[in-house]
């Protein structure tokens, strides 16, 4: 006969164990039920900074204010990231995209500098466009190869680009948004050099600048500040990408807290608060992408 305390033992861990289980992800209902927005952030060229504040961290917690609820920022990175809202990992085959394993589900939504790739909107729901972006070729500012003189024609000015690596090695990090299997710069003969000593993107520069390869690729607002960071060491050799969209990323369960995020990104383009934080936190950038700032995304 089982004893009272082993009863009251198993019946406390069970306790726990429900306990420490986090919350899944849910709907827009959901959120304001549990009365808390947890947002998957990852330390990226000041969308989150890491000292609690950033781009996306002052708009996810304006949307959590919005809604009523308290506001929770989840660190993760770039590898986990997805997985970490969906409760799956993703498997991608060539352009087939599939959902495997079952694991905790740790926020509700996405804002860390996420760019709009068709892979991902394949398996989540992308909100209103949040910033603009574009994949640049980066070499060290004491590289042989010269950036391109540039054109009006976007498309001829990647290929000019794309040529100029060659043979030569290029640091990526895969399953990000410098991954070379977004852009076609695989199979090229090209020699890839995956960075793998962290999921961090802002270890790019400093290991190029260390000699792990001949070329890296940014995004135009990390390149921004990357430029100013390390200024004198770097150089921009010309675009490997057309322009992009960034955005705040949810489950396709969610499609009632996109929506109402999207009813929130309007107000702040309204108001001006969007604005604000775009001269904060990304002062210059409106010059590089002027079409997407005069009608604000």
């Amino acid at each position: 006969m089982t004893s009272f305390s082993t009863r009251c033992l198993g019946a406390a861990s069970l306790l726990l164990a429900l306990v420490c289980v986090p919350a899944a992800a849910g709907d827009l209902a959901d959120v304001k039920a549990r009365g808390e927005l947890r947002h998957l952030g990852i330390n990226y060229a000041n969308f989150v900074t890491g000292a609690g504040d950033g781009f996306d961290v002052e708009l996810a917690r304006g949307f959590a204010k919005h809604l009523g609820v308290k506001y929770t920022l989840v660190p993760t990175d770039f590898v986990s990231v997805i997985r970490d809202v969906l409760g799956q990992e993703v498997v991608r085959q060539g352009d087939q995209v599939t959902l495997q394993g079952d694991f905790p589900v740790k926020g509700d939504m996405i804002a860390t500098g996420f760019t709009m790739l068709p892979w991902r909107e394949k398996v989540l729901l992308y909100s209103a466009p949040t910033f603009p972006s574009q994949v640049l070729l980066v070499a060290r500012a004491d590289s042989s190869t010269a950036p391109i003189k540039g054109t009006p024609d976007l498309a001829a000015d990647i290929v000019e680009t794309k040529a100029l690596i060659g043979s030569k090695s290029l640091l990526v990090m895969e399953r990000t948004c410098i991954d070379p299997g977004n852009y076609g710069l695989k199979g090229k003969g090209i020699d890839i050099r995956p960075y793998t000593k962290s999921t961090n993107l802002n270890e790019m520069v400093p290991a190029l600048l260390n000699g792990d390869g001949d070329f890296t690729l940014l995004d135009v607002p990390d390149a921004i500040l990357d430029l100013q960071r390390w200024a004198g060491k770097i150089k921009v050799i010309g675009p490997i990408s057309g322009h992009q969209e960034l955005a705040a990323a949810f489950p396709k369960t969610s499609p009632e807290l996109r929506r109402a995020f999207d009813e929130y990104l309007v107000r702040v383009k309204a108001d001006g608060t969007y604005d604000k934080l775009v001269d904060k936190y990304y002062p210059g950038i409106r010059r590089y992408f002027p079409a997407f700032f005069a009608s604000k995304g």
